[in-house]
């Protein structure tokens, strides 16, 4: 019993897929950062978080991505998964993604910690 809560509260219930799926599509997009690709890091945001950050930015979504001065990450950390939500810390960054259809899908970049309060994520959806 004492196990079952553990990784209730631990995540470790997460399959390695949805595990690995969630720090590939978060390689990917911190990939496509590093590269200017920002049409490419469109493409990995979800549906909601793409309208936002153009709605925000008056501009197409690459554009207004490349305005952001996220922060880049080689080096990706712990990738927690519960059901169908992740997060995935990298170096000077934490990224929230949610399991769509197609695959994982960035819901919030550049996000860091301010203590008790919600995270502080300079991309999110609405």
């Amino acid at each position: 019993m004492a196990a079952a809560a553990l990784s209730l509260l631990t995540g470790c219930g997460a399959s390695a897929v949805r595990v690995d799926g969630a720090r590939d599509a978060a390689r990917a997009f911190e990939q496509a950062l590093s590269l200017r690709d920002y049409t490419g890091a469109c493409r990995l945001l979800a549906p909601a978080t793409r309208a936002q950050l153009e709605q925000d930015g008056k501009q197409a979504c690459a554009r207004a991505l490349g305005s952001e001065e996220l922060p880049v990450s080689a080096a990706l950390g712990a990738t927690e998964v519960y059901g169908r939500m992740a997060l995935v810390r990298a170096e000077g960054d934490t990224l929230f993604l949610s399991l769509f259809t197609g695959g994982w899908r960035v819901v919030a970049a550049g996000c860091t910690p301010r203590g008790d309060a919600p995270y502080q994520c300079l991309v999110k959806g609405g």
